[in-house]
């Protein structure tokens, strides 16, 4: 689904689309180029930036599905692009010199990256919405139900104890941001023969095999704002330990732009303001499980919500 971590895009790679950026979009002032990720929730959020920014008059240039995070972030502090989505947690790995307990909480995840960035690249951190995407772990609803599986300390317990069979991808397993992580803050080692390895890292099939009990999984790697969490009757496992950085999504805008188009604050801010979790979540299932367009989506929650009077 959508990507936090740098991927993609070696040096060769990216010269190549560095040069088609450039050709392509060019340094259009006229226009705000609204540009996103290649996941379904990166391009929700672009149409709704490009929904609400078209509603207050703002001309836009649709450039959504763009790349992967090292693209799309180029292009912007480039200025081939003026605005997208981003996750406050990458901050990580944009400054990755800054002390690692900042991107720990919403707060001070937010402020951290939003006064870097200020400083660094003339890019402005409008208001974020209130969702964590960070890496989870999701339980079997009827298991977790039944052996009292809440937090990941409950979790860890389970997992010492044979009971949990978990689907994963490769990187889950072995970055050492992501279950390393959770065993190093829950003390815990989970056993790698109980885990079953899928290719890429969509989410979907892991989470249906834990809802179908595909090779006995009861539990998969998920985002916190996946759309197919409560479709599949799954129990978030809370972090109560800060194992993982904060990610919340949140429209990143070039400065020059922003003085230009000071309307895209305001237009933006409650909306994103209203993003919960549990919305998010709801919107991304109507994408993934559903199969409707992102565009769709956007226009029905804006209208459904009143933005749009």
């Amino acid at each position: 689904m959508r990507r936090r971590f740098i991927i993609g895009a070696t040096y060769g790679v990216w010269q190549v689309c560095s040069t088609a950026l450039s050709s392509a979009l060019g340094q259009n002032i006229d226009r705000v180029i609204v540009s996103s990720k290649l996941d379904a929730e990166g391009v929700l959020l672009g149409n709704i930036i490009m929904v609400m920014l078209e509603r207050v008059g703002v001309p836009t240039d649709n450039r959504l599905q763009l790349g992967s995070t090292r693209i799309v972030r180029t292009a912007l502090i480039k200025d081939y692009i003026h605005i997208y989505p981003e996750y406050t947690g990458n901050g990580a790995l944009f400054f990755p010199s800054e002390n690692a307990l900042v991107w720990k909480t919403s707060q001070s995840a937010y402020e951290g990256v939003k006064n870097l960035d200020a400083k660094n690249n003339r890019l402005v951190w409008l208001v974020r919405a209130p969702a964590n995407n960070a890496w989870a772990i999701a339980v079997r609803g009827d298991l977790a139900r039944r052996e009292q599986l809440t937090s990941l300390e409950d979790f860890a317990h389970a997992a010492v104890k044979g009971i949990i069979r978990l689907a994963a991808s490769a990187e889950f397993l072995e970055s050492q941001a992501a279950l390393p992580a959770f065993e190093r803050a829950y003390e815990f080692q989970f056993p790698r023969s109980n885990t079953i390895i899928f290719p890429g890292g969509d989410t979907t099939p892991l989470m249906r095999a834990a809802a179908q009990s595909l090779n006995g999984v009861n539990a998969a790697m998920v985002y916190g704002t996946d759309g197919a969490i409560s479709a599949f009757d799954l129990t978030i496992m809370a972090d109560n330990r800060s194992a993982q950085n904060v990610y919340e999504p949140c429209p990143v805008v070039r400065a020059d732009v922003l003085d230009r188009y000071p309307a895209i604050a305001p237009a933006l801010a409650p909306v994103f303001s209203s993003l919960t979790t549990t919305r998010l979540r709801g919107l991304n299932a109507r994408i993934t499980i559903h199969g409707q367009a992102p565009r769709n989506v956007a226009r029905w929650y804006l209208s459904e919500e009143g933005f749009l009077q």
